[in-house]
């Protein structure tokens, strides 16, 4: 009698958890069902594509490794890696330094403190957008308004000398999204080691590299990961603003990539560029992540 009670206990609660099962599946398909179709399908065919000849137009015809091989030896190919890596390594640490600055003065609680993190985040919100672009570009025109304060005529956006650091500028004007996420991490410090230093007479420069800085750094470490991929990825601010000019000093390795599918037809040349921007960036993540352990603190407070 016990072990059919047992039984039947049993049959009831693997029906409760197969209800759950089905309906967790339920639940995940439009996820998995986007992420297949959006997602894998298209990598897949991408990967496909990278070993043809194909340009849209035409069936494509398999050529092997014809098309990285072609890559390798592409001028053009070096000069929106090198244009890239120069935009990633100088935009990055000025970007995490400034959101690093900026939280430190937000972590004060004042009336308009709100009004201030809104303030800043919102470029991060906007700085990738087609209008916020159009607008950058006209401030750095040779009679935009930046011109017009300083009283000279220099053109910003037409010489290789500075049309790199106008995009650069604009990257960094939106540190927003790291700055919040510092200021998030700070408010998680205890406030009894700050007492504690204070007690010691340790002063604020000295408060800050032995406490905050130490306890900051798998947010530092999280800021640059993603800051890091999302420098290696940049495309609007190049398309919009100088279409790669002049003479390729803004030419990002994305814009490249768009540039040989939509304006050369060249499809499979496009999509093995693709590929070997994820290995790039795949290297990079790599290389962030086994330097972590010689600098990230990731004890306990």
């Amino acid at each position: 009698m016990n072990m059919t009670r047992i039984q039947q206990r049993h049959q009831i609660a693997g029906g409760f958890f197969d209800r759950e099962k089905t309906a967790g599946v339920i639940f995940c398909l439009p996820l998995i069902i986007g992420f297949s179709f959006f997602i894998v399908i298209p990598m897949l065919n991408s990967l496909f594509y990278s070993f043809c000849d194909y340009n849209i137009l035409k069936p494509a015809k398999w050529v092997g490794l014809e098309n990285y091989a072609k890559l390798f030896q592409d001028a053009k190919f070096w000069k929106s890696l090198t244009v890239t890596l120069k935009y990633a390594l100088i935009s990055v640490p000025l970007k995490l330094v400034f959101a690093l600055l900026v939280a430190l003065l937000l972590l004060r609680n004042t009336p308009l403190t709100p009004f201030y993190r809104a303030t800043y985040y919102l470029p991060s919100i906007m700085g990738a957008s087609v209008a916020v672009s159009i607008l950058w570009k006209r401030m750095f025109a040779l009679d935009g308004l930046l011109n017009r304060l300083l009283g000279i005529k220099v053109p910003w956006l037409g010489q290789t000398s500075t049309a790199l650091g106008v995009l650069i500028l604009l990257s960094v004007w939106q540190f927003g999204s790291s700055m919040l996420i510092f200021v998030a991490s700070m408010k998680q410090i205890p406030q009894t080691l700050y007492e504690a230093a204070e007690i010691d007479g340790a002063n604020k420069p000295k408060v800050f590299f032995k406490i905050t800085l130490p306890l900051l750094t798998s947010t530092i470490f999280f800021n640059l990961v993603m800051q890091t991929i999302n420098g290696l990825l940049v495309f609007a601010q190049g398309q919009i603003i100088t279409v790669g000019k002049p003479l390729n000093s803004t030419l990002f390795y994305v814009l490249y990539m768009y540039q040989q599918a939509f304006d050369f037809y060249k499809v499979g040349y496009s999509a093995a560029l693709g590929w070997v921007l994820i290995a790039i960036v795949s290297l990079f993540t790599a290389f962030l992540f086994a330097t972590k352990r010689f600098w990230v603190y990731e004890g306990g407070y």
